[in-house]
């Protein structure tokens, strides 16, 4: 299947007006450029991660998950003009497919709209992600359990296996276990200046 995303011309400032940062029609209008930043730098880690599938629907994303575990998800394109991205996860009750909010600074999840100053913020998806995964932090495996508010039903937020979309090079998993090592992450500064731009420019474990 080939897909087309919505941001397939934003990666360019050449389509910015410098006035108002307003991308061409159709496309998302930014508060100020460190959004617009934020977004793209948001949107190139996603491209690495293997886990993004771009301009999919609710439905199809639904088709691709239903023979998935529970706790299987992935990243997409969000089908609502209003928000950039969605993460839909195969739950115990199905598919669901949550809206990943964005503000100036941050993206987050409402899983409880009653909660909202609770909610922790991110600069970008793939920290949100991972919090979520977190043994230590965002899972019922260390007791602290996130809940997702669907049609009245509470439901667990389980995210345990993205679901890749494409192959990843072996530089690319190479750099993730690098980045889930926090002994050898921490002694970057080591490394040769283009070894570190590598891991600088994708720096998330998933």
């Amino acid at each position: 299947m080939v897909t087309h995303s919505k941001f397939d011309f934003a990666m360019s400032s050449s389509y910015l007006d410098s006035s108002n940062m307003r991308l061409p029609q159709r496309y998302k209008t930014f508060a100020s450029k460190t959004q617009f930043q934020m977004v793209l730098n948001t949107l190139h880690k996603l491209q690495e991660s293997g886990f993004y599938w771009s301009a999919i629907s609710g439905k199809e994303a639904n088709a691709i998950l239903a023979s998935e575990a529970t706790g299987t998800f992935l990243i997409r394109d969000s089908s609502d003009n209003r928000h950039l991205f969605a993460l839909s996860v195969k739950t115990a009750s199905g598919t669901k497919n949550l809206r990943i909010q964005c503000d100036s600074n941050s993206f987050y999840l409402q899983t409880d709209p009653k909660n909202i100053q609770s909610i922790p913020h991110f600069d970008c998806v793939l920290k949100l992600v991972h919090f979520y995964m977190s043994p230590s932090k965002g899972n019922s495996r260390s007791g602290s359990i996130y809940y997702i508010y669907s049609g009245g039903e509470k439901i667990p937020l389980e995210l345990i296996k993205p679901l890749s979309c494409s192959l990843s090079t072996l530089q690319h998993l190479c750099r993730k276990t690098v980045n889930g090592h926090l002994d050898i992450s921490s002694r970057k500064d080591q490394l040769p200046h283009n070894l570190k731009e590598f891991l600088q420019e994708y720096d998330s474990p998933i």
